[in-house]
Order: structure tokens, then sequence, then C-alpha cells
């Protein structure tokens, strides 16, 4: 409701409590219409629903409408009957205490299609099991069985319920609907034998006559025409436009299915029994005495009814009189022979209704504990010009509802003011009591000299009971002489006391209203007829509710709702307020310059005076409300594309980490497809010599052999046993090999050797082809830098014509090379350190220079003056290597923290010190 407010210029107020002028029904009316105008039928008055029956299908009780009411609070949507059946469901489940939704209203106001529509939400809405689904569609295909036998077409509803109706809809812990109990009350049988000018009987004959199938009709005896039987054609209107009997007699079937009644033969052959009997005739016999006189119907209704044929003949043709202890038997006048006639058609058929509802009721029973919600659909308050014993029957039960009604919710108002601790104001109001009392009370009521005028001695009269009507009640201003003109017996004490437990159920539920309205008597869609809804307005008391409901307070709503929908007025309270509720509705009311007399703030509640106050707030929301949706669609535009960034980054991040991972799998997988093809042909050339095809192959022999002999040295050095090499490390199984870079003497080319340490010399050797030969025995000297650069010279004599000039060598390992050069020489070789720079024999008579300095980075090249400029990274650290003329030595690795032994042989090389660069 509150969503749309601001509406209200154009159909007017969704709660009556709103209206400025709470006291003029004829504002009340114009609300009414306006809406209706609309198709807006539903209006509340507070917590109740006031219905107008639009006549017409209005395409609001979708399953989607459905979901849109579901968990919904009251106020906050639109009024409907779904709203209603929400709300009542939630506080069943939440207050864990009984509920009951009463319908009231004229009959053709729409309470039965209000009922209905309650039920399927239940249905739909609710929470069921596979196993539970059989009772929930139980509780709904009941209704077409008791519309089908319970409901007629009267002057002013196709569909009018003739009988009163309460079910109680069970539901377990999980709000499941498990089962259902319905009192049915009054059932109107006189319409079995008499239907006004423009009425139909019960449904039920003819959904039977129109859509029982041929071998059905013949085997009850039955003719496919409703002209053809009396208690049909009363009304004169045995068929209607607007009724589909062959369509609704195939949903019946349908429904009894549902419900259980496999066998319905016994239900339809008592209907048609009752058909039978309204064509029994009586005439005079030969000897002047009352007789039937149709043989054929009293043969289809012994049959029937299982009754002897003989027997029945007798009972509808005779009394039996019982007069000091002896029996009588009299013939009955044609009169008395049709009363009993009718008598016997309209028990049977009454009788076969009270089982058709223990039957449902049985197929509805649950045993065990469940929360339950009542549903009230009473038949319709109506005055005609002549009112039968019924009608007063079923307005004095709407009196007794009426009374209750505004009891129930005068008395919930009060209690709704004390709890939040407001002054509760007293209302004046018309109370019905004393029109119930007129018709109940003990010894001067309605009911009771009826029943005294049945007990008295001889034949009760109207007359008699009229007299002594007027001698008790005569001065009584609500009395109507016509209110009564038939003697009834033992009924209208019966239905007083059914309505006393009725109304002693409904008082132990917390009670939801339906107060139904009928715009017009012409059952037209968009006729608003005013008199006629001023009427029920009237009867309804739907002022007197107003009234109530307007006593103090128009508005009244928890602090969190109202706080919610109105917190951005209020810069203290917007966008969230983190106190006490309380004190947020306390400063926003103060900013928006509320004052004393028009609000009130309850222990829960704020309680707002006049609806003007009210419109005015919803008025400044409305001007608020563009600056909220900007702020709002400026927030969600960019929480939007934050997310659509942050979708489009992982997206980008995730391929790239795909591709990524793609191109390394597929850089995996090309090169071990290389590697497996330069291994195929390296082993079909592995006996060649060394070329680029076996290459990879020999290299890989070589490593292999050296990693194992890496793996598994000698366990001692007098341990002469090597495994057996592959070919191609054969030659050089004993010497000691390194990869070195050899600088020519002209240009200081740089070229790719490996020194390979024999016993007797060593070699530089370039793929396998011997480069250069040096004899131990013409080495003098070996000359180093003392930084980190790893050069060397190999000093031999220039004289030695094999021997052209000295060796220029750099290698990564130069300690381990020069110690094990010095071994293998077998020899003391003087080494020679150099800081700035090494002078070496180039060729005959000719020297070459080196040059060493320090840098960022190594670097080797030739400088200007023709020297070979070597360029080391580091700085200078002196290490010792004490000789002791131990067989092994220690050495220190400075500032790495680590530990190596080195192993060389002091006493042969006397070498005491050596520095380095780290």
């Amino acid at each position: 409701m509150e969503s749309t407010l601001t509406a209200r210029d154009r159909v007017g107020v969704q709660d009556f409590v709103l209206l400025e002028n709470y006291t003029s029904e004829a504002a009340f009316i114009e609300n009414l219409r306006r809406r209706f105008g609309e198709n807006l039928i539903y209006t509340y008055i507070g917590s109740v629903l006031v219905s107008v029956n639009p006549n017409k299908d209005l395409e609001i009780y979708s399953k989607a409408h459905m979901e849109r009411y579901r968990g919904v609070s009251f106020y906050e949507i639109s009024p409907h009957i779904y709203a209603v059946s929400d709300n009542t469901y939630r506080a069943m489940r939440t207050e864990r205490r009984d509920q009951c939704i009463l319908i009231s209203g004229e009959s053709g106001a729409g309470k039965t299609e209000a009922s209905k529509k309650i039920l399927q939400y239940y249905a739909t809405t609710c929470p069921v099991t596979d196993h539970l689904s059989t009772l929930r569609d139980r509780l709904v295909q009941s209704n077409p069985v008791l519309e089908a036998f319970g409901n007629a077409k009267t002057l002013r509803n196709d569909n009018s319920s003739r009988f009163g109706k309460y079910m109680d809809v069970q539901f377990d812990f999980r709000g499941a609907p498990i089962g259902g109990h319905i009192l049915n009350y009054l059932l109107e049988k006189s319409r079995v034998v008499h239907q006004n000018h423009g009425e139909r009987n019960f449904h039920i004959f003819y959904q039977l006559l129109e859509g029982g199938e041929q071998n059905l009709l013949s085997k009850l005896g039955l003719e496919r025409n409703a002209q053809k039987y009396q208690y049909l054609v009363k009304g004169c209107c045995p068929r209607v436009s607007s009724i589909n009997d062959k369509n609704d007699w195939r949903t019946v079937r349908k429904a009894l299915t549902v419900i259980g009644f496999h066998e319905d033969e016994d239900l339809l052959n008592i209907i048609a029994s009752v058909l039978h009997l309204g064509n029994t005739q009586f005439g005079e016999g030969k000897n002047g005495e009352n007789q039937i006189t149709t043989e054929p119907q009293l043969k289809y209704l012994s049959k029937l009814l299982g009754v002897d044929g003989a027997a029945l003949r007798e009972a509808l043709t005779h009394k039996k009189i019982t007069a000091k202890g002896e029996e009588m038997i009299s013939p009955l006048s044609f009169e008395q022979a049709v009363a009993a006639r009718d008598a016997l058609a309209k028990a049977v058929y009454g009788r076969a209704f009270t089982w058709l509802v223990v039957k449902i009721n049985q197929s509805l029973a649950f045993k065990g504990s469940s929360s339950v919600i009542g549903l009230l659909d009473i038949y319709g308050f109506e005055v005609f010009q002549h009112n039968s014993f019924e009608q007063f029957c079923i307005n004095y039960c709407n009196e007794k509802l009426h009374q209750l009604f505004i009891e129930l919710t005068l008395k919930s108002e009060q209690e709704e003011y004390e709890a939040e601790g407001i002054t509760w104001e007293p209302v004046k109001y018309f109370d019905n009591k004393i029109i119930c009392d007129l018709v109940e009370g003990k010894h001067k009521g309605l009911i009771s000299i009826l029943d005294e005028e049945c007990l008295r001695p001889g034949e009760p009269s109207d007359i008699s009971f009229l007299e002594k009507l007027e001698d008790t009640l005569g001065g009584h201003a609500h009395f109507n002489k016509d209110l009564l003109y038939r003697n009834l017996k033992e009924t209208a004490t019966q239905f007083k006391n059914s309505l006393a437990k009725l109304i002693e159920i409904l008082m132990s539920k917390e009670p939801s209203y339906v107060r139904c309205i009928k715009p017009n008597d012409a059952k037209q869609s968009g006729r608003f007829d005013e008199a006629l809804v001023r009427h029920q307005v009237k009867y309804l008391g739907l002022m007197e509710n107003l009234r109530v409901r307007r006593a103090g307070f128009a508005y009244r709503r928890h602090y969190e709702t109202f706080l919610q929908r109105y917190k951005s007025l209020c810069p203290g309270t917007w966008p969230n307020w983190q106190g006490r509720l309380a004190d947020g509705v306390a400063t926003l009311v103060q900013h928006l310059g509320y004052k004393p007399e028009e609000y009130k703030l309850g222990k829960t509640k704020i309680f707002i005076r006049f609806p003007k106050t009210l419109f005015s707030t919803e008025d400044s929301l409305e001007a608020r409300r563009p600056a909220l949706v900007l702020t709002l669609q400026t927030s969600w535009r960019g929480y939007r594309e934050r997310a659509k960034y942050l979708r489009i980054r992982q997206a980008v991040i995730q391929s790239a980490w795909r591709g990524m991972i793609s191109r390394q799998k597929a850089r995996r997988r090309r090169h071990a497809v290389d590697i497996i093809r330069k291994f195929i042909k390296g082993f079909i050339y592995r006996h060649y010599e060394h070329c680029p095809e076996n290459e990879y192959f020999l290299d890989h022999q070589r490593f292999s052999f050296l990693m194992m002999l890496f793996r598994n040295p000698p366990k001692s050095v007098l341990d002469k046993s090597w495994p057996i090499p592959p070919p191609c490390l054969t030659e050089v199984l004993q010497p000691y090999g390194i990869a070195v870079t050899k600088y020519d003497r002209r240009g200081y080319k740089a070229r790719p050797r490996q020194l390979l340490l024999t016993s007797s010399f060593a070699m530089l050797v370039a793929e396998a082809k011997l480069k250069q030969r040096i004899d131990y025995a013409t080495l003098r000297s070996i000359s180093v830098s003392s930084l980190s650069d790893g050069f060397m010279v190999l000093h031999v004599p220039s004289e030695d014509n094999k021997q052209k000039s000295d060796v220029v060598l750099q290698c990564d390992h130069l300690i381990e090379v020069v110690t094990k050069l010095a071994t293998m020489a077998d020899k003391k070789i003087k080494v020679n350190m150099s800081q700035d720079s090494i002078t070496f024999a180039v060729a005959r008579g000719k020297e070459g220079v080196i040059d060493f300095t320090s840098g960022p980075e190594l670097k080797v090249a030739k400088c200007k003056k023709g020297h070979l400029l070597v360029v080391s990274k580091g700085t200078e650290e002196t290490h010792y290597y004490e000789d002791s003329m131990a067989e092994e030595g220690r050495m220190r690795k400075g500032d790495r923290g680590e530990e190596r032994t080195c192993r060389w042989s002091m006493r042969r090389t006397g070498i005491v010190k050596w520095k380095a660069v780290v």
C-alpha cells in the first residue's frame, strides 16, 4: 500500500483510515466508486479487507501475483486477498496461534470466490511434500463438490451458497497443509422442493442431467431434460447462459475422484430419487382414497432408495397416530400427501448433504497436533419483501457475526493502544447486541417463544405464535411483525446452538476480516449502484469499523518500517541510522517539523493522527525521489562498471595465464621433439667422426658417464679401477680436462678450447682435433692475474721450434687448473701473480702485454696500444692456504661462508700462499 500512496489523487486511498473526511459515508462510497472504476476492487480499513465484486475475471490471481505477496509486509504492497492470506499464514507460523478469516457480505458479493482464492493461495505457496500433495488437492477439490450440492442460482447470484460453511485448514510445523475439517450450517432444504421465480434448484441436479453419461441416466431412470422434473421448473429457468452445467459436471466428477469417492453410486441414487419424488403424483382412487398415480416413479424410488415399494407407498399416503399407547393408521389428504412427499425429499437431500460433508471430512482428516487457519464463508445477509424462516436464521447469523466483528475489532484496537502505551479514547458505535438479544434472549427471545409455542398442547399455528410475539415483544423498538410466519418446531433452537458453537470457535482464534460488497443486482461488470452499496456499507458496519480505527490515529507503523521508508528525508538518518530505532524516528519527525498533537511515539510504533501529516511526508518523499533515483543509478552504474572491469580483468588474467601455460607446454613439447630427433639422429651417426648430426648424442654420452663417475667416485685413492667409458671418451679417460678460452697472438681472437692435462703433456683440443701440445718439460712458469678474471699465461721457451709463443688462456676454475697442472707435471712450477699487467712472448723477439683493471662487469678487448685489456668484476682480497707439508690443505672461500676442500700435493708444488679476488 505504501508503495503507491502518491497515486491517491487518481484512485483514492488504499486504506479508508487515510480519508480526510472519515466520518462521511458519501466520501467512503466515493472512494470505493473511484477505485472500482479502475478495477481496484480491494481497499483496507486498517487490517480489514473490503472487496467489491467486479463480476468479471481480473488478471490479478496468477501464480506470479501469489509470489509477489508471499512474505511481504501487509502494508508494503497494494491491498489484495493474497495479502490477507499471507499475513494470516505468517501470523499462524510466527505467533503459534490459530487464525481465522471471516468472510461476510450479501449473496453475490463474492464470498465464495474469496474463500476459493485463499485456499488456492495456500495450496500454491505453502511447502508441500509428495505425500501431502494429495491432501492439498483434496482441500482444493472439496470446493467444487460442496458448491455443486450446496450452491444454487438465485436472483442476485448465479452461484449463491445456500448453506453456511466453516473450514479448518490444518498445517504442520513446517507450514505445509496436512488436513482440514468442514462444519456446515443450515442448508436451505426448502429450495429442493420450491424456488422463487428466476431461481434454480441446487446445481447438482442440472449438472447430472446435462453432463451425465447416457447409460448412467438410463440406470437412474432419468431423461436429459430438466423441464420434465417438477422440482427443477418452479423457478422457470432450468438453463442459465452464464452456467455451463456440462463442464461443471466433469469438474465435480473429477473432484469426487480426488477426494476419494471412487464409488459414488449411492450419492447419485439419492439425487435421482429426489427428482423422482418430485414427479410422484397423487390422485383419488375408486373408493375416494388418496393414492399414488405415477407407478414408474414409485418403482424407481424403491429401487434407488433400497426400500420396499409397498412400505414406501403407505408412508407417502398414510400417517401413523399414537394415542393412549395405541397406534392408528390414518390416510392423508391430497395436501397432506404432497407435504409429506416434499418433507421426505427435503429430509433425504439434507441427510445426503450431511453425509457428503462427513465423507469429505474423512478424506481430509489428520490426527495429531497442528496449527489451524479457519475460513468462514457464511451466507449473505438479505432482506426480501417476504422472508422465509431460513432467511431469518441467515440474517440472525450475520447479526451475531457482526457483533463479534465489532467486539473483536474494538478489542484489538484497544489492546494495541495499551500495548504501545497510548491513551485509548472511547468510541461511540451502534451495538447490535440488542438485535441478537431480541432473537436469542431467554424466555423473551423469538426462539424461546417459538419453542414454547411448539411444545404447548394442541395444534400450533402461525396466528397463535404471532399473538404471543405481539404480547411479549410488541413494545420492542426493533420488533418486526412480519419476521416469521411459519411453524418450524425444533429447527430454530438447533441452529442457535450451532451458531453459539461457531462463535466459540471463532473467539478462540485470531481473526482477520474480508467484507464483500455487491456493486449491483444485475451482476453487470463496471456498474456501481451507490444506493445498493450504501445499504451494504451500513449493515456491514464499515463506517463503525472506520470510526473505531480512527478513534485516535489514522496511521501506525513499526519504527523500522517507518524509518526505512522516510529516512532519506533527514540528513541525520540518511543513509543509515545506527542507534535505537525510536531515537531515529524521533530525529526524523523533528526534522520534518511534526507538531506534538500530530503524532505519538509508542514502544515499538509511531502513531500519526492526521492523514494530511502522512500525505505531506509522502509528498516530501516524492520530491526527494528523483535525487534518490539519481544517487542509486550512479551507485549502481559504478558498481556495475566495477564488476564489469573485475570480470574483464579476471578474464584477461585467466586468458593470459592459459596462454602462457599453453605456450610453455608447446615449447616443452617442441623441445622434447627436438631432443628426441637429435638423439635418434645421433644414435644413427654414433660411429662417425664428430659432426653436427652426432654432437648432441656424443655429448650426452660423455655427460652421462661423467655424472656417473661424479655420483660414484672410487672409495680409495689407491683404487685404480675405472668404469668402462663409451668410445668417445676412451682416449681421454685418465687426463684432466676443462673448458678454456684461448686468445691467439694476432688480434687476440678468442677461441673455445678444451684443456686436457695428461701425465706427459697438456693439450688444447677443439672438436676432437689436437690444436696445440705443451710438453711439461718446456713449461717454465705460469703467470696469473690477481683479479677475478680467470686469466693465466703458460710461458714456454721461445727457442722451441714447436712452441711459437706463450699460451694465453681463460678458465673458470683457475686455482684448480694451476694446481692440477703442477701436479700432473710432477715438478715445481713458478707461479707469477700480477695486479697490473702480464708480459708474454708473442713470437721470437716479440712480446705482448695483458693489462688488468676492475670494472662493473667482465670485459676483454684489444686496446689502442695493441695490448689486451681485461676488465674484471670485483675487489681484491687475500686468502692464505697453509701447507705444513701435509697431503691435504683446506681452502675457506671468504664472504660466501662456504667451505670447500681442495686436494693437491703441497709438497710437490711448494705453493705457500695464493691471492685471489672474490
